[in-house]
């Protein structure tokens, strides 16, 4: 057996993730000790209740409530305990005592990344995040190292697996939003309370992580554009279907440039319909997948599982190994790119296409009326579907109109769908989906 040099680890937090991640380094220590180059001594694990019941059998004395002096001494600290505090705190604390850290807490990186990055700047220490964006897929490495020569145009990510399981059971099999959610919430893809998932939450924070690597500018949270998928139901789907496209919650983080060649950027977070030839419309289940072009590598996608104890625990283990590394070769730690400072632009400067579909009354001379105010709106329509809308008594005086607009300003499709909805002839929007992908 070589005779590595050991390196110190602790471990916060033990629930799904950090109970897998202590079994593997236990179960694997021999094969990832000739990976890294070091031994990677689990130390102890931090948690609120050491008699807890746990997902997987650990030596009851790896456990302590005293994550102050586990860190302390430490060469790397793993944090999976979420939330913000005292994850902050701890992740600070072992920045300044000299650990690098590794973490798959979203919520935190996205509200005080800046905050965390700098200390580590100031101390030469590394922060590894691969599993705070997408899970298991490899996403963070390659847009911070792969792609740092290259300039990112856009990415567009399914980067929450709760949603995009309801939104591909409400089109595979025709489901309700509510039958798909209790089962989501049955089979712990769902929490008790799905609002971080469903109202897109978890999703933006993502977003604003993958923007902040993608195009070197820190993103915060309040400037990226968040709507959920609450409002989907199944004539929505239908529709969808019908016109040839899938519902799909996206992260949408893209370049633009502004008038004067100026460059910013928008980072966005919503339902939208994608056709179903785009490689992000066959990705089902739970699954997660990002989409991402590039100036010059072209357009790459990664895919896999977004969520999961063991699926999670592989990218944190992934980052452990590159800390350990990092320990034997010395050096200083590589920091976060974001002096290229590009401007966020709010969503109703971005361009984009919209399917509106209105119900109307069924009189001569509506049709003419609806062109009539998308083109004073500046909104060209592409496309026009007309149905009639049966009533219970099998009389109907409204239809039903599916448009497909042009590319225009998004605040000029705001703009023309209020005057929809105020218009004599309108009598509801029955929805407004963004088309993405082409």
């Amino acid at each position: 057996m070589t005779d590595y040099r050991r390196l110190r680890v602790a471990l916060l937090g033990a629930g799904a993730v950090g109970s897998q991640v202590a079994s593997l380094l236990r179960q694997h220590a021999d094969e990832l000790a000739d990976r890294a180059g070091a031994r990677l001594e689990l130390v102890g694990i931090a948690v609120r209740d050491v008699d807890a019941k746990r997902d997987v059998d650990l030596p009851k004395e790896l456990f302590t409530t005293d994550a102050d002096s586990l860190i302390v001494g430490s060469d790397i600290v793993i944090e999976l305990m979420g939330g913000i505090e005292p994850a902050r705190a701890y992740l600070l604390q072992a920045i300044n005592s000299g650990a690098d850290v590794v973490t798959a807490n979203k919520a935190l990186l996205a509200t005080h990344g800046p905050e965390i990055f700098d200390a580590a700047d100031q101390v030469g220490a590394e922060v590894y995040y691969e599993a705070a964006a997408a899970g298991a897929i490899p996403i963070i490495r390659p847009l911070r190292d792969s792609l740092a020569g290259d300039r990112v145009q856009r990415i567009m990510g399914i980067v929450n697996g709760t949603t995009n399981y309801i939104l591909d059971r409400m089109d595979t099999e025709g489901a309700e939003f509510a039958d798909v959610l209790a089962d989501a919430q049955r089979l712990g893809y769902a929490e008790a309370d799905p609002t971080a998932d469903v109202e897109g939450y978890d999703a933006a924070q993502k977003a604003a992580i993958l923007a902040s690597l993608a195009f070197h500018t820190t993103v915060p949270l309040d400037a990226v554009h968040r709507e959920g998928i609450t409002a989907i139901d199944k004539p929505m789907m239908d529709a969808a279907r019908h016109a040839g496209y899938v519902i799909k919650l996206l992260a949408v983080c893209e370049r633009l440039t502004e008038e004067g060649g100026t460059e910013s950027i928008s980072v966005r977070v919503y339902p939208a319909l994608i056709d179903r030839a785009h490689p992000l419309a066959s990705v089902h289940g739970a699954n997660n997948a990002v989409f991402v072009q590039a100036e010059a590598a072209g357009n790459l996608m990664f895919y896999g599982a977004g969520a999961g104890g063991v699926q999670t625990a592989s990218a944190v283990l992934g980052d452990v190994v590159s800390a350990a590394r990092r320990h034997i070769a010395g050096g200083v730690g590589v920091g976060e790119s974001t002096l290229a400072n590009l401007q966020i632009v709010p969503v109703g400067r971005v361009t984009t296409r919209y399917q509106i579909t209105l119900e109307v009354d069924d009189q001569p001379g509506v049709l003419a009326t609806v062109a009539g105010i998308l083109s004073e709106g500046r909104v060209s329509i592409a496309t026009v579907e007309q149905t009639v809308v049966e009533s219970a008594d099998g009389e109907s005086g409204v239809a039903r109109l599916v448009i497909g607009t042009h590319k225009a300003l998004e605040q000029d499709l705001s703009d023309t769908v209020e005057r929809l909805a105020a218009s004599g002839v309108v009598e509801r929007v029955v929805s407004v989906l963004r088309v993405e992908g082409n």
